[in-house]
């Protein structure tokens, strides 16, 4: 029995967890990362402390099994990383040196993200300001929870009055774009398409 809850404090680490075990396309990164703390960092622990009530877990008996996170206001959120969230992170995970980046293991690369963090386009924000991050374990996929999930977020996100929410997948994991099409998210190459981070976007637009 899966039960779709909210956030709660004691959670978290769970969701840091799971981040690490589906972190490498999908699969356990656990082997690529020195420190197993680091992905949370950048794809959970942000959205888990500084906007709770956009958080949702699936609990499958006392086993969280997956989660889905996100902000209604990405480029209001995005402003308050740089001011609580990363210059924490920033004086505990160095800077690398970008001229040896060819050469960079996994802590180094996201290392670089948290000094260097991606910022969402304008052009999608304009249609779709909200943005979500869904992670299911292995054994809680293809069984319903990840769309439970979703629109358990989506309804949060329309009652808030939110008209547009975007998604960003990794190039390579197909898998991860099949989900989201499946739920209703369109392919927004017609908006930008997004050649130097290999970052495919996807939008579905709310009525509120």
């Amino acid at each position: 029995m899966i039960n779709i809850r909210a956030l709660q404090s004691q959670d978290i680490e769970s969701l840091y967890a799971i981040s690490l075990a589906t972190g490498a396309i999908g699969k356990d990164a656990s082997s690529l990362y020195r420190d197993g703390r680091l992905i949370g960092h950048i794809y959970v622990g942000p959205y888990a402390v500084l906007t709770p009530s956009n958080c949702f877990v699936a609990e499958q008996g006392d086993e969280i099994v997956g989660f889905v996170v996100g902000t209604l206001d990405t480029a209001s959120f995005e402003r308050r990383l740089e001011d609580e969230w990363w210059p924490k992170l920033r004086d505990q995970y160095p800077d690398p040196d970008i001229k040896h980046s060819n050469s960079w293991n996994m802590d180094q690369k996201r290392s670089f993200m948290i000094h260097h963090p991606n910022r969402t386009p304008d052009e999608i924000l304009a249609v779709y300001p909200s943005h979500v991050h869904l992670n299911l374990l292995p054994k809680a996929q293809r069984k319903g929870i990840g769309t439970s999930l979703i629109n358990s977020w989506l309804s949060h996100a329309e009652e808030l009055g939110s008209c547009g929410v975007h998604v960003g997948v990794n190039a390579q994991n197909q898998n991860a774009r099949l989900f989201w099409q499946a739920q209703s998210f369109s392919d927004l190459d017609d908006l930008i398409v997004d050649t130097k981070i290999k970052t495919l976007w996807l939008g579905r637009k709310l009525h509120s």
